[in-house]
């Protein structure tokens, strides 16, 4: 806070100094006054503390550095390192506001489920001194990588994204989204978020579970169930603000693959971007019914048989953290999950 302007107390005077009890009687020669004051020699009143601050501010390098009024933002968009050179207090900044963000998920082949996003946690909106304290030191900061692709054949299932970490904070990475085959390939992965199930052995199972391991508040959402015969769909995957969709089966007026789960909006940056979309589930046969990507970062899913007949699945999109869209019919492989983020906030003055 900041002393009055007008008539002020001593319990005012020990409240800014952070003296306790504020009935302790002051020292008006002490050095805690005299800075406060901004006075080094000679006696000093109670006027001379009239409208005085005691706030200290946290003072840090690393990563992209941007202002936006009373606070710093750093990015790291790769890994880095956030080094504290000064920590304020109570009447400054002593805390901060953080996202964290891990690498996406990526899809299954064949009818393929879609990654699930990297999980999402965060502390923004804060408090100045209300959010996670830090200390003088430096904080490795990983930036998890999106999952590679599924490689080779259909029946392959996706990756698991890599984690996110800064201080105690760790994202889980995107669980992989299953792909077609027996129940054991076409199951996806826990993650963060939970990858969509792939179509097993003609017919649909559940999709995996996301907040994996589990944190509160949930850092991601479970994948969709997948759908078959005759053709069928991939579930999505799971996003940081919904689970994945489940595939609606042929017989139905409109079948298609499950969509991705949407990620959650942030403007701890400054601006409103969306994180952790999940990726759209595959499609079988030719025809244009894969799943959509989560809004934040999810890839859309593809569809058709192998040889042509329609897109393959999207990749998530690098630095949002987004699960890549399942492939579709017998489609070998599939495209890399999105690249996560780590975002510090704090007050600089």
């Amino acid at each position: 806070m900041t002393l009055p302007t007008g008539t002020i107390s001593l319990s005012q005077v020990n409240t800014e100094l952070d003296i306790s009890p504020s009935s302790t009687t002051i020292n008006m020669g002490a050095t805690a006054v005299r800075t406060l004051a901004d006075a080094p020699s000679g006696a000093i009143g109670m006027s001379d503390l009239q409208g005085k601050s005691n706030a200290q501010f946290i003072q840090a390098t690393g990563g992209t550095i941007a202002t936006q009024g009373d606070f710093k933002v750093h990015t790291f968009n790769s890994s880095g390192t956030f080094t504290v050179q000064g920590v304020g207090n109570d009447a400054g900044s002593n805390t901060v506001e953080y996202l964290v963000l891990a690498g996406g998920g990526s899809a299954g082949g064949g009818y393929g489920g879609g990654g699930g996003a990297g999980g999402y946690r965060t502390n923004f909106p804060s408090p100045a001194s209300g959010g996670l304290p830090v200390s003088t030191q430096g904080y490795p900061i990983t930036v998890g990588s999106g999952a590679s692709g599924a490689s080779g054949p259909y029946s392959n299932k996706g990756n698991g994204g890599s984690n996110s970490t800064f201080s105690s904070i760790t994202s889980t990475g995107g669980g992989g989204g299953g792909a077609i085959g027996n129940p054991g390939q076409a199951q996806g992965t826990t993650g963060g978020s939970g990858g969509g199930a792939g179509v097993a052995n003609n017919s649909g199972i559940p999709g995996a579970a996301g907040n994996t391991p589990p944190v509160s508040p949930p850092q991601g959402n479970p994948g969709g169930a997948s759908h078959g015969p005759p053709g069928g769909g991939g579930g999505g995957g799971g996003g940081a603000s919904q689970a994945g969709g489940n595939a609606i089966p042929i017989p139905s007026p409109n079948p298609q693959a499950g969509d991705g789960g949407d990620g959650s909006p942030n403007s701890i940056t400054g601006s409103a971007v969306t994180y952790g979309g999940g990726g759209g589930g595959g499609f079988f046969p030719n025809d244009a019914k894969a799943g959509s990507g989560g809004a934040g970062g999810g890839g859309n899913g593809g569809y058709g048989p192998a040889g042509g007949g329609g897109p393959n699945g999207q990749a998530g999109t690098a630095n949002l953290g987004g699960g890549s869209g399942g492939q579709g019919g017998t489609k070998g492989g599939s495209e890399p999950g999105g690249s996560g983020k780590v975002v510090i906030r704090y007050k600089f003055q």
